[in-house]
């Protein structure tokens, strides 16, 4: 049986750890080969050699995605290595500090809008440059649950992620009839090293969060991953400007977190 993804050749950023980490190694592990694009090398490296290991094809290209000229290369030499560019998960970005808007600190404000929608904005812009030359393609833009209702103490994240929402329907409406669809996936919250720590330093916050989503547990970066090869596969391949909530189930209630 062929592989979702196989013969594609793409991009993930974000990929040292993760949510993009899984996806790399997912698109890999379905064919595809891919471009893992971090702003650490060490990291990246390590995602490159796992997916090796797993006996899958890709290459580390170190990337800032808050610098428009970083981005521009990532998809240079993606195309160079590969010839072409067929999807990408534009998974990079960044939150804030807790709080509340009147206490926030601009250079907060400034710094996460500068990675999550200045970023976004680069990646699809060059992503859609390349995959118009070759007839279309798929992207996948991680936003979050947040970017789909409000959250306390949380405005530059919440703002960025309802943009790149926006944006994802807008790049959909644009460049459909060019063969290009865009999507994008809300996760919950998901059991990366961040989320890890959360859960040691406050376990009863965690189990309320829990409670709180109706499948009754956290995702897996697997789970968010998985979404991301789906969308990005011709299985999706009617989907288009759609904003998926991957959050088991907690954006189905009449309330948020």
């Amino acid at each position: 049986m062929p592989r979702l993804m196989e013969g594609k050749v793409g991009i993930v950023t974000g990929a040292g750890s993760g949510i993009g980490r899984a996806s790399a190694m997912a698109f890999a592990s379905e064919g595809a080969s891919v471009a893992v694009a971090d702003i650490s090398p060490e990291a990246g490296a390590e995602t490159v050699r796992l997916i090796k290991d797993a006996g899958g094809e890709a290459i580390f290209v170190q990337c800032d995605i808050s610098n428009e000229e970083s981005v521009r290369e990532l998809i240079k030499q993606t195309v160079q290595e590969y010839g072409r560019l067929d999807w990408a998960h534009n998974n990079a970005g960044i939150s804030n500090p807790p709080a509340y808007i009147a206490e926030s600190e601009t250079i907060d404000w400034e710094r996460v809008l500068k990675v999550n929608l200045d970023g976004m904005f680069y990646a699809l812009k060059y992503e859609i440059e390349a995959m118009l030359k070759t007839g279309g393609g798929a992207i996948v833009n991680t936003s979050s649950q947040s970017g789909l209702t409000g959250v306390r103490g949380k405005s530059p994240y919440v703002a960025t992620k309802w943009g790149v929402n926006g944006m994802t329907k807008t790049a959909a409406l644009e460049y459909g009839k060019y063969g290009i669809r865009v999507n994008s996936i809300c996760p919950g919250m998901t059991v990366t090293p961040l989320v890890e720590r959360f859960i040691t330093q406050d376990p009863e916050q965690s189990d309320s969060v829990k409670n709180a989503i109706p499948l009754g547990r956290l995702s897996t970066p697997e789970e968010q991953a998985n979404a991301a090869v789906w969308l990005c596969s011709d299985k999706a391949s009617f989907i288009t400007g759609v904003n998926l909530a991957v959050d088991g189930g907690l954006d189905a209630q009449s309330f948020s977190l």
